[in-house]
């Protein structure tokens, strides 16, 4: 057999469901969490705040990868991780109809997101070890596929399941219960088959061989060295603004939305069933997020990043104003809130990619793998921060016998707008840059 056919039937075996893994805890915590406490009966402020606060463990997780670096190999990390995850999902499920179920099932789900972010440390560092500098060219596009498609298989097939079972086990609990024991399954699954699969398809000797050259104190200087040079950046300032900002009406809609087509008609919400909102959101949403980035990717290629830059700065904030549409109109046709939602996340998914190529730029130069991580950081500060402000905020309006309707808080998202047009003005870019011999960024939210 060709040696290069050969090596690509070998990642083919394990690239794939890494990756698909990679991307389901983190759409576990980060969308199903939100679902699921609108659907036992949590109030709003409390899923805002909590679910947001589960961002820390990808705002954090640059500083404990040396610890990944030196203990254990990153197979067995992997591994481990993907074990833990298992077990995270199962605890969800044991609990949620446990008496104080919030504090058990968001402790499981802290495990999860620190398991998760673990998890993407050893997988990506493993990737680049067990791979050639080809073969990862290759996989390059594989990769963020399958990462897109746990997007699509969490908040779509995964949330369509719990509502079928909702409709026929007449208990919402019972029902995200049996899902959650269903997920745990399939990830316990996932981690023996990558067990098996790195033991029998691919040889882990760069991975021990890596681990030994490692030591605590070469790994601490190294480390003070990306923090010293990373802030030494020109415009470092004006870049961590962008990265914060840039993004900051999504922060806010990715936490209302679900619980906007979820709420009854009398509060404000569309009245969508689970299986609905499934479908609206975590299919059609979800595909046209995944063309609208892979359009903004060959645009890109193409023309350049400065000159595609306005045109997403505009695809990410103009298409917000559907939602003031929607919640105005509270309309019950899903064709029209299908085509509603898919229209905003296709300007989203299309807007984004400015913001990730921003990221592999600005990284550019010496240590732009740890300095990428430092980038991811600001990212995932940027959608943690504004949805705790916002859970106190609405808990102390609360507190205040003042009612903010849905139609306020995307009338709020839609006037944040043009603080992403304000730090997208100043960011400092090669015009070249972004054209087809670039380096190509995955679509990671």
């Amino acid at each position: 057999m060709d040696k290069h056919l050969s090596q690509v039937l070998k990642a083919s075996s394990w690239v794939p469901s890494l990756y698909f893994v990679e991307g389901l805890p983190y759409f576990f915590v980060m969308t199903v969490s939100v679902i699921l406490y609108q659907r036992l009966g949590l109030p709003n402020d409390k899923i805002i705040e909590y679910t947001s606060w589960l961002y820390l463990p990808w705002v954090i997780k640059p500083f404990w990868s040396p610890i990944v670096d030196i203990f254990r190999t990153k197979r067995w990390w992997i591994v481990a991780m993907q074990i833990l995850v298992g077990a995270a999902l199962a605890g969800v499920a044991f609990t949620i109809r446990a008496p104080h179920f919030v504090q058990w099932t968001l402790a499981f789900f802290w495990l999860m997101a620190f398991s998760s972010a673990t998890h993407d440390i050893a997988a990506d560092g493993f990737y680049m070890l067990g791979l050639s500098d080809r073969m990862q060219s290759v996989f390059v596009g594989i990769r963020s596929t399958f990462y897109r498609l746990a997007t699509i298989f969490c908040q779509g097939i995964v949330i369509m399941i719990a509502g079928n079972l909702e409709v026929y086990l007449q208990n919402p609990a019972k029902a995200w219960t049996w899902t959650f024991y269903g997920a745990a399954a399939l990830m316990l699954a996932l981690a023996v088959y990558h067990a098996l699969a790195f033991t029998i398809w691919i040889r882990p000797d760069a991975d021990h061989k890596r681990r030994e050259t490692m030591s605590m104190g070469k790994v601490a200087k190294d480390f003070s060295e990306t923090i010293y040079t990373f802030f030494k950046k020109p415009h470092v300032l004006i870049a961590i603004a962008f990265m914060l900002i840039y993004r900051l009406p999504e922060a806010i809609l990715v936490k209302v939305c679900p619980l906007f087509l979820l709420d009854k008609p009398n509060l404000g919400g569309l009245g969508l069933t689970t299986m609905e909102v499934g479908f609206v959101q975590g299919t059609v949403g979800a595909i046209g997020l995944i063309v609208g980035g892979i359009l903004g990717g060959i645009l890109i290629s193409a023309r350049g990043f400065r000159k595609l830059l306005w045109p997403m700065v505009c695809a990410i904030t103009i298409p917000d104003l559907v939602y003031v549409f929607l919640a105005y109109y509270q309309p019950d046709n899903l064709i029209l809130i299908n085509f509603c939602i898919a229209f905003e996340q296709f300007g989203y998914g299309f807007g984004f990619t400015a913001y990730m190529l921003y990221l592999i730029y600005f990284s550019q130069g010496n240590y732009k793998t740890a300095h990428y991580a430092f980038c991811t950081l600001f990212m995932a500060l940027s959608m943690m921060v504004p949805g705790v402000v916002l859970g106190k905020v609405l808990t102390w309006l609360e507190a205040s016998n003042v009612h903010v309707n849905y139609l306020s808080l995307f009338i709020i998202a839609v006037c944040l707008t043009p603080l992403t047009f304000l730090v997208a003005k100043f960011i400092k870019v090669d015009p070249e840059f972004g054209k087809k011999d670039d380096e190509q960024c995955e679509n990671q939210e």
